[in-house]
C-alpha cells in the first residue's frame, strides 16, 4: 500500500523572544492543524490520528501536548493524538509513523505534525540538570568514557574529522541566508506558510508570514566577526541553527482515502528508515543513514533531484556533501536552519513542507530528507513529487 501527502504546511519561523513568542505553543499547533485540514480537503471527522513531535515536553508543552492542540483546533474531540520525541527528528518520525499506519492498512488519514516554542519552553527545560537529574547514568559514562554527550562538541568533532575551516563554515552560513532571501523574495514559501496573527509591541496586529531569522544584510565580514561557541573551536552562533518558535503539519492518506474524498496528492512517501550510531560525535549519522536508506529503496544519489539536510550546525550538511559528493546546488535550495530556524520538534514536518513544494516548483521527481538527532540517530525520508 502507498502513503500519500495531500497537504504540507508550516508557520514562518519566529526568532527567540520574537514575533511568535506571544503565541502559546498549543495555539501554534492548532493553527497548523486547521490549515492542513483546510488545504487537504479531508473532512475533519475522517482523521484517524494526529502524531505530533515535540522535544521539550514540560510546562506549556507538557501533558501530551498534541491532545491540547487538537482540542484548541477546529478538529472534533473524537480525533485522537499522541506526542512523540525523537529529538530533532521528532516530527520527521511522526511522518514515518503516519506512513507506517497508512501502509499497514490500519488507518487511512493521519496528520503528522510538530510544535516547539523555544522562547516559552527553552531547550533543555525538561531536564533538571542543575540538580544532576539527567538520564546520563554512570553505566553510560563508563561505556563511552565521557561525562556527558554534547551536540556542540559533536559538531566540532565533525568539523575536525572532515578538515573544515572557519572560512568554509562561515561561507556556508552566508549561502544559507542568501538562498533563504532569494526564496522569500520569489514567493517560494508562499504555498507552505500558514499566516499567524500576532500582536506587536505597540498593540497593533498583523500576520506573521516571513521567516524572522533571515539576515537580510548577511555578509562574510559579519560572519567572520562572530565569536566561536567553544574556545578554540570553529562553530559560532552564526553557523548554528537558530533557536526558533514554530509548528508544521503534513496530511498523509491512503489510496482509499484519495478516492473516497476526491483528494489530489502532492507527493508519495517512497521509502524511509531510521538509524543509530555513535552518540559522542552524534550528528554524523545522517551520512550513513542516507547510504542505508538509498540501498534499501533500491535507489542511488543520482535518482534524487533535491535534498534537505538539516542545518543543525554547518559541519553536518558540509560533511554530508563531502561524504556523498552531491552537487551543493541540489541541497537545501531554499536555505536551511541557519537562516530559517530550527524549531526542534517541528523541523521534520517543516522541512518536508519545503521539500515537497520545492520539488513541485522545479518539476523534480524524488526528494530525500535527513535529520541529525541527539543521541546519534538519524531519520531519512524519500518522497516522490506528484
Amino acid at each position: 500500500m502507498n502513503a500519500y501527502i495531500v497537504a504540507a504546511v508550516r508557520t514562518a519561523g519566529g526568532r527567540r523572544n520574537g514575533r511568535l513568542s506571544g503565541r502559546h505553543p498549543v495555539e501554534l499547533g492548532a493553527e497548523v492543524l486547521n490549515a492542513v485540514v483546510a488545504k487537504s480537503g479531508v473532512p475533519a471527522e475522517a482523521i484517524d490520528d494526529v502524531i505530533m513531535g515535540c522535544v521539550s515536553q514540560v510546562g506549556e508543552q507538557s501533558r501530551q501536548v498534541a491532545r491540547f492542540a487538537v482540542l484548541a483546533s477546529k478538529l472534533p474531540e473524537t480525533v485522537p493524538s499522541i506526542t512523540i520525541d525523537r529529538q530533532c527528528g521528532s516530527s520527521q518520525q511522526a511522518m514515518q509513523f503516519a506512513a507506517q499506519a497508512i501502509m499497514s492498512g490500519t488507518q487511512d488519514v493521519v496528520i503528522a505534525a510538530g510544535i516547539e516554542s523555544m522562547s516559552r519552553v527553552p531547550l533543555g527545560s525538561a531536564t533538571n540538570s542543575a540538580e544532576g537529574k539527567t538520564p546520563m547514568i554512570d553505566a553510560i559514562r563508563e561505556r563511552y568514557g565521557v561525562k556527558d554527550f554534547s551536540q556542540f562538541g559533536g559538531a566540532e568533532m565533525i568539523a575536525k574529522k572532515w578538515g573544515m575551516t572557519r572560512d568554509e563554515l562561515d561561507a556556508f552560513g552566508v549561502e544559507s541566508h542568501r538562498r533563504a532571501i532569494a526564496a522569500t523574495n520569489s514567493g517560494a514559501f508562499d504555498a507552505e506558510i500558514v499566516p499567524i496573527a500576532i500582536t506587536l509591541a505597540d498593540g497593533t496586529s498583523e500576520m506573521h508570514v516571513k521567516d524572522e531569522g533571515i539576515r537580510w544584510d548577511v555578509s562574510l565580514e559579519g560572519m567572520a566577526g562572530v565569536k566561536t561557541v567553544l574556545d578554540g573551536g570553529l562553530i559560532t552562533a552564526a553557523t548554528s541553527s537558530q533557536i526558533t518558535d514554530g509548528a508544521a503539519a503534513v496530511m498523509i492518506v491512503s489510496e482509499k482515502a484519495l478516492k473516497e474524498y476526491g483528494l489530489t496528492p502532492i507527493a508519495r512517501i517512497a521509502s524511509f528508515m531510521v538509524t543509530a550510531g555513535d552518540p559522542i560525535i552524534m550528528l554524523e549519522e545522517p551520512l550513513f543513514a542516507t547510504d542505508k536508506a538509498l540501498k534499501r529503496a533500491g535507489m542511488t544519489l543520482n535518482d534524487i533531484d533535491l535534498f534537505e539536510v538539516n542545518e543543525a550546525f554547518a559541519p553536518v550538511p558540509l560533511a554530508w556533501l563531502k561524504h556523498t559528493g552531491v552537487d551543493p546546488a541540489k541541497m537545501n535550495v531554499n536555505g536551511g536552519a541557519i537562516a530559517l530556524g530550527h524549531p526542534v520538534g517541528a523541523s521534520g514536518a517543516k522541512l518536508m513542507a519545503t521539500l515537497v513544494h520545492a520539488l513541485r516548483a522545479r518539476g523534480g521527481k524524488y526528494g530525500l530528507q535527513t535529520m541529525c538527532e541527539g543521541g546519534g540517530q538519524a531519520n531519512v525520508t524519500i518522497v516522490e513529487a506528484l
